[in-house]
């Protein structure tokens, strides 16, 4: 990485302030945390960088959702170079989590970007087509996924450069997001004809729903593999490895992901770890989950106050063609951790 006193830290060198370059002029060297391979990566192709941007806005709003009722709820921090804190600056769980799922988010925002005509470099995928199946033909512009995943290797993996153990587990964990959004991807047909008739089918290949691919994930986090650090000696000097912990278990693929260190509890607020901790947290009283007061909360206990809420109400669908509804005032229980 470039000289900079956080130079240290696991940065997703996109921070949230650079997350819209898409409505403004983007100046390579203006972005911060790149290193020197991002930087001519982005000189040399400034014209998908809003949408690499987009990618990493996307990753992030992702892991706020997967984990919206966890201990650990992807917080971002404003202004800062590593827009998570310290938390990746651990090998956990949350680490590989958060690197896969941006390197997703990449892939995925590239590759829509690319079909939908905004990039001279890139465009429909030409190449996986085949002969057409029965009853339906080839049509519409495919995602070129390929090339969105090429972005995204290029960029995201040009920082992971060194022998060590946190490389390889990042290099890896950028991979199984990547390799997800490739898994994931299908036919998508449109029907033509009289009322609906498909008298023709046309089909091209489309990417999920990033949804899915965040759902995918979380499940691959829930299930990520524990490694252990060999080193060893190569011609190049010292070199750090990854080896499965537990021989019984089987060995990670591809597809999993892998982490090395213990996760902090989360609990109470750590500037260290870079837990903010759940106090005033809001919590589910029916729930035995992790998303419950009693795992939510570390045993602390729960407030509950009333909340009045305005909502639609007693709607009537009017022919033809509109609805009306009126006001209620509706009061719920909220549940917050102390």
């Amino acid at each position: 990485m470039c000289p900079h006193p956080l130079s240290t830290r696991r940065s997703l060198a996109l921070g949230q302030q650079y997350t819209s370059l898409g409505s403004q002029p983007l100046l390579c060297g203006s972005i911060p945390g790149l290193v020197p391979k991002q930087l001519r990566f982005c000189r040399n192709y400034i014209e998908i960088m809003p949408s690499v941007a987009e990618g990493v806005k996307l990753g992030i709003q992702e892991c706020q959702h997967q984990f919206r009722g966890r201990r650990w709820n992807c917080t971002t921090i404003d202004d800062s170079l590593a827009i998570f804190g310290p938390v990746l600056d651990k090998a956990t769980r949350e680490s590989a989590f958060v690197h896969a799922i941006a390197s997703a988010g990449v892939a995925f925002a590239v590759t829509r970007s690319c079909a939908e005509g905004t990039s001279t470099i890139c465009g429909c995928d030409s190449h996986h087509k085949g002969p057409p199946g029965e009853g339906w033909k080839w049509g519409g512009c495919s995602e070129d996924a390929d090339f969105g995943v090429l972005v995204s290797r290029e960029f995201a993996d040009a920082r992971e450069n060194r022998p060590d153990a946190r490389s390889a587990m990042n290099k890896h964990n950028n991979e199984a997001g990547r390799t997800t959004i490739l898994d994931h991807m299908h036919l998508k047909c449109k029907c033509h004809g009289l009322s609906g008739s498909c008298e023709v089918k046309t089909c091209w290949w489309a990417q999920p729903d990033f949804r899915a691919i965040g759902d995918f994930l979380k499940d691959k986090y829930d299930s990520a593999s524990e490694m252990v650090v060999e080193k060893h000696r190569e011609s190049r000097g010292w070199v750090e490895t990854l080896r499965a912990k537990y021989a019984l278990f089987k060995p990670p693929t591809e597809r999993d992901l892998v982490y090395y260190e213990n996760s902090p509890n989360f609990c109470e607020p750590n500037p260290e770890t870079g837990s903010f901790g759940t106090r005033d947290r809001t919590c589910n009283v029916t729930s035995h989950g992790i998303d419950g007061c009693d795992l939510l909360c570390c045993g602390r206990g729960h407030n509950t106050r009333t909340e009045k809420r305005k909502e639609k109400c007693h709607c009537i669908f009017h022919w033809c063609c509109y609805v009306s509804c009126q006001e209620c005032i509706r009061i719920y229980d909220v549940h917050t951790c102390k």
